[in-house]
């Protein structure tokens, strides 16, 4: 069984910062592209920032400047450093993963359980 557990987020006022953590726990083989995404409230879930296994990282244009994505392979573990906050980043925050796992070494795609950010003005 494999999971994906978050933590970090909270209230914040505009122009502050948040670090979030996302650590793929279980019987990993190993985990490909990580990534956080974000649902505000009456909107389409979005992507906010990706991560291959090698580094290579890709970010919303809304972010860019702002927000930093980076991981480390041996905890398995991926982290958004958020600057400059805004109100309009206020949202649940979700950490996804491509996880090899099995005897078969396939691979999954799995969802953290979400935390919320808020920014308040």
């Amino acid at each position: 069984q494999v999971q994906l557990v978050e933590s970090g987020g909270g209230l914040v006022q505009a122009g502050g910062s948040l670090r979030l953590s996302c650590q793929a726990l279980g019987s990993i083989i190993r985990v490909n592209a990580m990534g956080w995404y974000r649902q505000a409230p009456g909107k389409q879930r979005e992507l906010v920032a990706s991560i291959t296994s090698g580094g290579s990282t890709n970010y919303a244009d809304s972010v860019k400047g702002r927000f930093t994505i980076s991981r480390d392979n041996a905890k398995n573990t991926v982290y958004l450093q958020m600057n400059s906050l805004e109100p309009e980043d206020t949202a649940v925050y979700y950490c996804h993963g491509e996880v090899i796992h099995g005897a078969y070494y396939s691979s999954f795609s799995y969802w953290g359980q979400g935390t919320q950010v808020s920014v308040s003005s």
